[in-house]
């Protein structure tokens, strides 16, 4: 089974995972690893965290000559934010732990009910871990992912549908697979000139106001064989695991796929996609209103699934809240903040998927790949 434990706080030494289970003889594209982390690192609208930061990714086992061995795989991204940190986050005793404290817990954050959980009294202890900063570990991870991918030339694309009130109004999937990853080269990661435009000016609109604003990313998977996942058992239906791996993802409160919460208001007769078969084809469908799942399956239609992405809650028009320890009212504090993460969130949504389906393949193909 292909899994992996990651580990690390948002200011300690670095971010880690291991992997295992990766097979013997893939060919990891550091450079795409390397790729995925710079693009999680732009998009209009990200705060100074990531003026400090150039993540990349440092192997230091199962991995030799760009070849996996089959054994664990050590993935390391550096925190140089750390050399401002380490005496307060220092692992040994003596950490400087009073310093910079953390009671007053911010809204739409976890502080509040992970100190409650743990028993912590300084919240440091859950912002650390809690933060999206540690999503750059689960990109790294799925960069690998995509080495096994592009093996049997399963391609994959992310970009960003909407941010606020602005919306694409519909998306040339053959124009997106053709701009591959040019389309990280547009400022808000979107295929739609003008709308990007408009997106921009939305996330402007948000700053000035120290507000933020959140989005709608999609994901699209191609060339996948027909029959990844299972009808089974719960567990093994591939729209469950990748609707519960994009809302892992910290900020993520939605996700579809094909249709999604569309379906729901719509006639049967306008839903289900038609099937239609000849020789050079085979079955295949003139619509893909489900998103290229159906039955807990890929059914060889194009992957699509959306994810719904909350405003960043750390703003700088603060929010009410309460003092953990003396139980009085101020106005929630700001460290740091993006404006607008959904381009960002976007390459982390196409990692977790990566990592969802090369998990499904290895599984379903055991032995025979």
């Amino acid at each position: 089974m292909l899994r992996y434990l990651s580990a690390g706080e948002s200011h300690g030494p670095s971010l880690t995972a291991i992997v295992e289970g990766m097979p013997a003889g893939i060919e990891v594209d550091i450079d795409l690893i390397n790729d995925m982390l710079k693009r999680r690192q732009g998009g209009y609208g990200r705060g100074k965290r990531m003026a400090i930061e150039s993540d990349k990714v440092e192997i230091s086992s199962g991995i030799r000559n760009g070849v996996t061995l089959g054994s664990p795989i050590t993935l390391t991204i550096h925190n140089k934010d750390w050399e401002n940190w380490k005496e307060i986050m220092y692992p040994y005793q003596g950490a400087k732990v009073l310093e910079r404290i953390v009671t007053k817990p911010r809204p739409g954050h976890a502080d509040l009910p992970g100190a409650i959980k743990y028993e912590h009294r300084d919240m440091r202890n859950i912002l650390e871990r809690a933060s999206a900063r540690e999503t750059a570990i689960r990109t790294a991870v799925g960069g690998l992912a995509q080495s096994l991918l592009k093996k049997y030339f399963i391609w994959s694309a992310a970009h960003v549908v909407r941010i606020g009130g602005i919306e694409i109004k519909e998306v040339d999937y053959e124009k997106l697979k053709l701009m591959g990853t040019e389309i990280y080269n547009t400022p808000v990661y979107c295929s739609d000139p003008r709308a990007s435009q408009d997106m921009i000016k939305e996330i402007d609109k948000a700053r000035s106001k120290g507000d933020s604003v959140g989005g709608i990313f999609e994901i699209v998977v191609g060339n996948l064989p027909v029959g990844l996942g299972s009808h089974v058992h719960w567990d093994r239906r591939l729209d469950g695991k990748i609707a519960g791996a994009l809302m892992s993802i910290q900020g993520i409160k939605g996700v579809e796929i094909g249709l999604g919460f569309q379906a729901a208001g719509l006639p049967g007769s306008k839903v289900h996609d038609e099937i239609y078969y000849n020789e050079e084809r085979g079955f295949y469908r003139k619509t893909n209103n489900a998103g290229g799942i159906e039955g807990g399956m890929t059914n060889g239609e194009l992957l699509r699934v959306r994810a719904a992405m909350k405003p960043i809650p750390t703003l700088y028009t603060p929010l009410h809240s309460v003092d953990f320890i003396t139980k009085e009212p101020f106005e929630a504090s700001v460290e740091r903040s993006d404006t607008c993460a959904v381009p960002a969130a976007a390459v982390v949504g196409d990692a977790v998927v990566a990592w969802e389906i090369a998990r499904v393949l290895l599984e379903d193909y055991k032995g025979t790949l």
